[in-house]
């Protein structure tokens, strides 16, 4: 089958009816044909939307979600969790990491997500030195991608230093470590792998972890056009060690730095003053948030409203993976600025009121331009990603077009997705992706394995 009727689908102008979308045999669409006849026997459902890219990934810590809530005698907070994860990610082999990788990517793929950017930094053996194979890492979860069918934008990180003022690295993050030119080579060893399903850019972990002249060295050697992704301002901490460090805030130092444009996604840049948020929405660059984790860590609340007075652009992502579910980051980073501002109905613009329409929208447009694929709309020359959910589900009895993303978004915790293609192929039918047993099974295993020890 390389076609189906939607007799409703949202396209880029908004919801449109008896559309006729149809896909080649690589997997893009070649014919959007609206105010189409349904033909006899032709594949059909009622409410048709592009798949979300899910912009922020760290799919080594799916295992770990819900094992570090619980109090520790003083005060937790990020650094007190990222000590946790570190302990965690010395352990994880390459069969184990493809393992807990598909079991993410399939569980996204239930939910709706259809590409993710893989901010990928457990490179090294567990003793610090590199694989036989310097990528292999990297390699099984290029092929986790390929077992569950998910799009992957693959992106290995530059981790040089533990901390601004280029400060050694600290022994439990011998994994990570990387300079320009391995993280260069590593990027030659996955050529190979690039296709329609995969890309492969650069993130430089962050300013703590690589200069601003590595990251300018890594940005020259980088083929063009592939996409870059950073961590910034996620924490209070991290503003005002920079502040002593360089005498600016992060995203004022990178932004000086005449880098940033439209190839870039600043991931959380939670901690913003007024100047950065003109500067990165003047730059086309994305923000990544990831509104799940960020409330998890206690990391803070993105600007959103003045970000998008600016018109700045931004996706969502599921980073630590406490949800694998875009609906749920949507529904709290339009909730996180409800409780900020004591408002309602934040994300929204004198063009399009409807929340849920103008969110997932806007995430579609980010996600797609931070992955560097062309995703995130049913045109031609893009992705045949596509999702349909579940008409059949009693929110959804009835429902003008015009209010399934307000319902889907804001109304109830049930999964209302029902199928899901990947380059016009169904990987997931009736919420079931196709290898879901042995995938639960895989995993499983390796979480008893871990959990051991």
């Amino acid at each position: 089958m390389s076609s189906l009727f939607a007799h409703y689908a949202l396209l880029p102008q908004g919801w449109a009816s008896n559309v006729r979308l149809h896909w080649n045999e690589t997997g893009d669409l070649n014919l959007v044909e609206q105010d189409a006849a349904l033909q006899t026997h032709e594949n059909q459902a009622q409410f048709v939307l592009p798949g979300m890219t899910n912009l922020h990934s760290h799919a080594f810590q799916r295992a770990m979600a819900g094992m570090t809530e619980m109090a520790g005698e003083g005060k937790d907070s990020f650094w007190t969790w990222r000590d946790l994860m570190y302990r965690y990610a010395l352990h994880i082999t390459p069969e184990q990491i493809q393992a807990i990788a598909a079991q993410l990517y399939a569980e996204c793929l239930r939910q709706g997500y259809t590409a993710v950017c893989e901010f990928h930094y457990l490179h090294r053996d567990q003793d610090g030195s590199f694989y036989a194979r310097p990528a292999e890492m990297a390699e099984r979860v290029i092929a986790a991608a390929e077992q569950t069918g998910m799009g992957i934008s693959m992106l290995p990180v530059l981790y040089s230093y533990a901390d601004f003022g280029e400060q050694v690295l600290r022994h439990d993050q011998r994994r990570f470590s990387t300079n320009v030119a391995e993280i260069m080579q590593l990027i030659e060893a996955l050529e190979g792998k690039r296709n329609a399903q995969v890309e492969v850019g650069v993130a430089p972990h962050s300013l703590r972890a690589a200069s601003i002249s590595q990251i300018r060295e890594l940005v020259a050697a980088l083929p063009a056009a592939r996409p870059i992704h950073i961590h910034i301002a996620e924490q209070q901490k991290e503003v005002d060690a920079c502040i002593a460090y360089s005498g600016k805030r992060p995203v004022e130092l990178l932004l000086n730095s005449g880098l940033v444009n439209q190839r870039w996604c600043l991931v959380h840049a939670t901690h913003l003053n007024k100047a950065e948020v003109q500067g990165i929405a003047a730059s086309g660059a994305v923000a990544g948030i990831c509104t799940t984790t960020e409330g998890n860590l206690g990391d803070g609340f993105f600007d959103l409203p003045d970000y998008i007075a600016a018109n700045g652009r931004f996706g969502v992502g599921s980073d630590s993976h406490v949800s694998q579910s875009p609906v749920e980051e949507l529904r709290w980073l339009e909730y996180g600025q409800r409780l900020r501002l004591q408002g309602r109905n934040i994300a929204s613009t004198p063009a399009q009121r409807k929340v849920g329409d103008f969110l997932y929208q806007a995430a579609l447009q980010g996600g797609a331009q931070a992955s560097g694929r062309k995703l995130g709309q049913l045109s031609v020359g893009y992705r045949a990603d596509i999702v349909v959910l579940d008409d059949q589900h009693p929110n959804l009895a009835g429902i003008a077009s015009t209010d399934v993303l307000n319902t889907w978004i804001f109304a109830g915790n049930d999964n209302l997705v029902r199928d899901v293609y990947v380059g016009g192929k169904k990987i997931v039918q009736a919420g079931q992706h196709k290898n879901q047993t042995e995938i639960q099974l895989s995993y499983a295993n390796c979480m008893r394995q871990l959990r051991q020890l």
